[in-house]
């Protein structure tokens, strides 16, 4: 399977995976945001915003990574929290 199809396969996974804390859960967000539109783009929400700062936040922490680079990241964080279990 291709590296795109095994990222969607994992985005799909990651739907079934036991409650997460809020920090793996923005970490999957920001790689997965990565991978799918490339470095972060728009403002930079307001501190008071509490959950669009704390996406974009984990968004922008990928930085620089390439598409790919980010789909592997997620692929291996998903398994990991999966068990182990590709």
């Amino acid at each position: 399977m291709d590296l795109k199809g095994q990222f969607e396969q994992a985005a799909a996974r990651a739907k079934t995976l036991p409650e997460q804390p809020n920090e793996v859960l923005l970490e999957l967000y920001g790689l997965y945001k990565q991978a799918t539109l490339g470095d972060v783009s728009g403002e930079e929400p307001s501190a008071f915003d509490f959950v669009s700062r704390a996406k974009y936040d984990a968004w922008a922490a990928q930085r620089g990574l390439t598409r790919e680079q980010a789909m592997e990241r997620y692929i291996a964080r998903v398994a990991a929290l999966a068990g182990g279990n590709r």
